[in-house]
């Protein structure tokens, strides 16, 4: 059955109506109308006009709608319609270069495209069993993600930071210098004046001309930010389906999480670990697992994870760091320093690594890493003047390449490195990093 004979099979009549008999907090309460959970409807104010709403579950024999807006103007006894039992998307590749919300309009002030095709909004993740390896890089343009944190093409990866450490910052500079053929953003939650600063400052003309980018702003409905997620994965799920690989940056999955709560609190689910109810990590793992590698195309996913207090193990943080293929932490330290991207390498992991580089870059990669490690173990010791050289060679080694080490991880907002570039600069680092050799009795390097 394709996808239109399965939108006709779970079709149900448009006259189905029913009367408001009860709003609770953010929710209305609908008698006489069977409304699948999903379903989209419309709701009549007194003065005439009409609110849109979707079906969130049901209590007693109530159904129970979450509006897409204000609740002024309805009533008691007021006529709630049906509108479509299916929600989908319009789209296609005229959504290229736009700004679209989460019900796939185009808010960007230019005439909206033509798109013929219609897509569903919530589907299946491809079966494990047929997702082929991963088994090729995706340069993303960021030297410390491709020399020492490489991607590869249908990897989930998640960048946990805390507020202001240049979150925004490192996803532009993906969006705009990554090889990949389409790039996919959501801004969930996002403040409203963030928006234009984004995509004017950080992605940029050459990054928004390949990019659609969906936006849910903080004061719309959390149906919407739930519903933006969605639209982006659909979008990115699209482009897939026609051979593309596709990199969909979602910033974040923390307001996903959070709009999630607040619609199931509504509909009277009970608040388990951290007031968060059961639905909210029902639906995490279904949203991450729709991207991925099929035999079609990508999608390699980036996941923004706000962490409370930078507290790395609070519910949201923990569960999606268990859920996707590796993570970027960003260091409210090094960003203190002026380190930037503030990647803190020793606490970030790609668990496709060693799978996607070749002996020679793991090698590389492992001795820069010990080299950060041992300077990280003793840096008390240095900063009070009480190393003394000579007493170990391998803090030797890193003390003495420690601003090389950090000028291959700093990188100017500008700057843009190919994925072969940051191999061959971070095999020319180790090779000088390796300790002299004794020959003759006299050291060489």
């Amino acid at each position: 059955m394709d996808a239109f004979q399965t939108q006709i099979a779970a079709a149900m009549p448009v006259g189905l109506t029913g009367s408001v008999v009860q709003t609770i907090g953010l929710t209305v309460a609908v008698a006489g109308m069977p409304a699948p959970v999903g379903a989209q409807v419309r709701i009549a104010r007194q003065d005439g006009g009409s609110i849109d709403g979707e079906v969130i579950g049901f209590r007693d024999d109530k159904t129970l709608v979450m509006p897409l807006g204000e609740l002024e103007g309805v009533r008691r006894g007021g006529q709630v319609r049906l509108v479509r039992t299916s929600r989908t998307l319009k789209i296609g590749a005229g959504l290229l270069g736009r700004v679209i919300d989460a019900r796939g309009r185009c808010i960007d002030g230019r005439p909206q495209p033509m798109l013929r095709e219609r897509f569903p909004l919530v589907r299946e993740a491809t079966l494990a069993t047929e997702r082929p390896r991963i088994d090729a890089p995706l340069g993303t343009g960021v030297k410390a993600i491709d020399g020492l944190l490489t991607c590869g093409q249908g990897q989930r990866l998640g960048i946990f930071a805390g507020s202001g450490v240049g979150k925004s910052v490192l996803m532009g500079m993906m969006a705009r210098n990554t090889q990949a053929d389409v790039s996919v953003i959501a801004l969930i939650g996002e403040r409203g004046r963030e928006l234009n600063e984004f995509i004017q400052r950080d992605l940029g003309p050459e990054g928004l001309a390949r990019s659609v980018v969906v936006v849910a702003t903080s004061n719309e409905p959390a149906l919407l930010r739930v519903q933006a997620a969605y639209a982006a994965t659909a979008v990115a799920e699209y482009f897939r389906d026609a051979g593309k690989n596709v990199l969909l940056i979602m910033d974040s999955l923390t307001r996903f999480a959070l709009a999630q709560r607040e619609i199931g609190l509504s509909a009277g689910e009970p608040p388990t670990t951290r007031g968060f109810p059961p639905s909210t990590f029902a639906l995490l793992p279904r949203l991450v697992e729709r991207a991925g590698r099929t035999t079609r195309g990508s999608i390699t996913g980036f996941y923004s994870v706000l962490v409370e207090g930078d507290d790395e193990n609070e519910p949201v943080a923990d569960t999606v760091r268990g859920l996707l293929d590796g993570h970027v932490w960003l260091s409210r330290r090094l960003a203190e320093r002026a380190h930037f991207p503030a990647i803190d390498v020793l606490r970030s992991i790609s668990r496709l690594f060693t799978d996607l580089a070749t002996p020679e870059v793991r090698r590389a990669g492992q001795t820069i890493r010990e080299l950060m490690s041992v300077y990280a173990e003793n840096e008390d010791l240095i900063s009070i003047g009480a190393y003394r050289r000579g007493a170990n060679p391998k803090l030797d080694l890193a003390v003495e390449h420690r601003d090389a080490i950090n000028g291959l991880l700093r990188q100017e907002i500008a700057e843009s490195r190919s994925l072969e570039e940051t191999r061959g600069a971070l095999l020319a680092l180790a090779a000088k990093c390796q300790p002299a050799r004794v020959i003759g009795g006299g050291p060489t390097p």
